[in-house]
């Protein structure tokens, strides 16, 4: 997998001469599909960093298999919202009434994951363009790849880093958990079982912690969902900084962003200055969009999103 790592040569305008209208189309398209369900925003946006995660920003994680053995049909893709995948199908539709077999999907996914955080009150920033469609989707190579619930402060930068992607752009990418959603079983161990001395992990917040018990008990469906952001769910802000200040962070992988004394000041600053916070988040959604590119020769433009040899 170290193969294809490197940043690929990306540009803002790359469809001037064959697509013009691309950015446009896509943000109709993405607006169309919020207007039918909010999910959209959040499921766009995460299903992007899932796909630039494990083979690079390539839409490796639209594609479809009758076995079942794709990237999308591994266990840490499951969760993954139907609506993001819907968005970016009907997004490559219009795409292709207008200019067929140019743009990929890859591109559709990164400007899509742009217009959904503008959508939700977040920063815009220019989404650079040029990437081909991956021709590999292997349930295989997402172990491993992806950010857990439970994960150090470490693991996490770790991750990030065999990414190109620095720590202040770790914790920037962090702060999509302002938007979405995760079910019960993904943060249970810390209200349940954190420990022998403390069944609740102390970390967390007394009201907090109540509220996620009283919204998950034991043994609870597994298909309930809890926003990530208690405060402000819908929208695209610093409101996650500001609870993970007061411990309020879902995750484990939440809350060690302000307990770990390396990364403590810059939530401190992210949840005091939303301006900073924003410029950040832009800077490193265009640096993920980098990951793994596949350009020229390196990939294809799929005609359909879902079928690699399309």
């Amino acid at each position: 997998m170290a193969i294809g790592r490197g940043e690929g040569q990306l540009v803002e305008n790359f469809y001037r001469n064959t697509c013009p209208n691309v950015e446009a189309l896509v943000k109709k398209a993405v607006s169309d599909k919020l207007s039918q369900t909010f999910t959209t925003i959040p499921a766009t946006l995460r299903m992007f960093f899932h796909d630039c995660f494990v083979t690079g920003c390539d839409a490796s994680i639209m594609v479809s298999s009758p076995n079942g053995d794709a990237e999308k049909d591994a266990q840490d893709n499951l969760s993954l919202a139907g609506d993001g995948f819907d968005t970016v199908v009907k997004a490559k539709q219009a795409v292709e009434a207008a200019c067929p077999k140019v743009v990929s999907c890859a591109d559709i996914l990164a400007i899509a994951a742009r217009d959904v955080v503008v959508l939700a009150g977040g920063p815009s920033f220019n989404v650079e363009l040029g990437r081909r469609d991956g021709m590999v989707s292997r349930a295989s190579l997402v172990k491993g790849s992806l950010p857990e619930p439970d994960m150090t402060f470490s693991q996490i930068n770790s991750m990030f880093g065999r990414n190109n992607l620095s720590q202040i752009d770790m914790i920037a990418l962090s702060g999509a958990h302002t938007l979405g959603f995760s079910h019960c079983n993904r943060f249970a161990n810390r209200l349940y079982s954190f420990s022998s001395s403390s069944p609740v992990d102390p970390s967390l917040n007394a009201e907090y912690a109540q509220q996620l018990m009283d919204a998950c008990p034991r043994n609870v469906d597994p298909s309930i969902a809890i926003d990530m952001d208690p405060v402000t769910p819908r929208t695209f802000d610093n409101v996650y900084f500001q609870n993970l200040v007061a411990g309020k962070g879902l995750f484990t992988s939440d809350e060690v962003l302000f307990s770990n004394p390396a990364s403590q000041p810059t939530v401190n600053d992210f949840a005091k200055n939303p301006g900073d916070f924003n410029g950040a988040f832009g800077t490193a959604m265009r640096k993920l969009g980098r990951v793994g590119v596949k350009t020229g020769s390196q990939g294809r433009i799929r005609t359909d999103c879902t079928i690699i040899n399309s």
